[in-house]
This record gives C-alpha cells, sequence and structure tokens, in this order.
C-alpha cells in the first residue's frame, strides 16, 4: 500500500514539474497565419507557418553569454512568397517591445498575388514595433511564441514588365513554433 501511495506520489510530482508552466510559454491561440503586409486596396499578402531556430544568424556582440540569435522563417498563403526575420535579442523582445528593422530585422519578404510579384525594398528602412507573447528561454522553449506586428514596410512591386513602390503596413499577430 506505501509503495504504491510512494509511486503515485512520485508520478504526480514528475508530471507537475515536466509539464506546461502554467501556461506562460507558448502562442497562446494566436493564428497560425496572421501576419498580412497591405496598402489597404489592391495588395493583401498574408504569412505564417512560422518556425524559429536559434540558429545565431546575426548576433548581437552586447549580447550576454547564452543568448542566442533567433531565424524565423515561414511562407505566404495561398501564394509562393517566403519570409524570414531574424532577432539579434530574444532576451529583450521577451518583456520589451522590439523595433521593426532593427530588433526584428527584415532578411526576405517575397510574395505573389493577381499576376504580379513582390519583394521588401532593402533601400527603405522598416518602421514599427514587434511584440511577442509566451516567449520563454529566449525563444527556444519548444512551446514556441506569438509575435505581433505593427509597422509599415516598402514592397517592390513587378507587374507586366512595371516595377513600382508600394507603402504597406505589415500588421498581425502570428504563431511561431520550433523548428
Amino acid at each position: 500500500m506505501w509503495r504504491s501511495l510512494f509511486l503515485s506520489s512520485t508520478s504526480l510530482v514528475l508530471f507537475v514539474a515536466c509539464s506546461d508552466d502554467g501556461g506562460s510559454c507558448g502562442p497562446k491561440g494566436a493564428a497560425d497565419f496572421g501576419l498580412v503586409a497591405t496598402n489597404g486596396s489592391d495588395v493583401a499578402l498574408t504569412y505564417g507557418g512560422l518556425r524559429s531556430g536559434a540558429n545565431n544568424d546575426c548576433p548581437d556582440p552586447a549580447a550576454p553569454t547564452g543568448v542566442i540569435s533567433l531565424t524565423i522563417t515561414g511562407q505566404q498563403s495561398g501564394g509562393t512568397g517566403i519570409i524570414t526575420f531574424c532577432i539579434p535579442r530574444p532576451d529583450q523582445l521577451a518583456s520589451t517591445a522590439g523595433r521593426l528593422g532593427f530588433d526584428v530585422k527584415i532578411i526576405d519578404l517575397t510574395g505573389d498575388q493577381n499576376s504580379c510579384t513582390f519583394a521588401i525594398n532593402s533601400t527603405a528602412v522598416p518602421s514599427g514595433t514587434v511584440t511577442s507573447d509566451g516567449m520563454c528561454d529566449n525563444g527556444t522553449n519548444k512551446a514556441g511564441y506569438a509575435l505581433a506586428f505593427n509597422g509599415n514596410i516598402v514592397l517592390s512591386r513587378m507587374c507586366n514588365g512595371t516595377t513600382d513602390m508600394v507603402p504597406a503596413a505589415l500588421t498581425g499577430t502570428v504563431a511561431v513554433a520550433q523548428q
């Protein structure tokens, strides 16, 4: 009897110790495809399927020991586009809003819609903020996290041999899973 009670108690303690930390980590219901680049009229590119990895692709030399930059990749919904971000200091983004283009760098953003192709204009500096929700362990927790964007970018649009620049809002909250 005591042995069974001991094993049951031990199992309960191990279950509690190894289970989620009460819900503070993870995307908390954020949409899988919730990030939209739009000009409000004829351009609306939706992105998601974001995957994060501590790949150290954009390290911050001032980061504390053990903080590894994150690379986040995803794809366009209903198109062939891709999106890639790099976060040099995930330890800071976990508790403070980051600046789009600086604290959350846009490495690549492409898309297609209505027989046109789009790409981020790398000469125009993005603006706005990015916040995280549920980001634990500097973004490496297996539960993942959510990112909320409220920013502005410029897209290069190519249609039928003509190229123009399209200012666009980059907004929405999107889930980020681990690679």
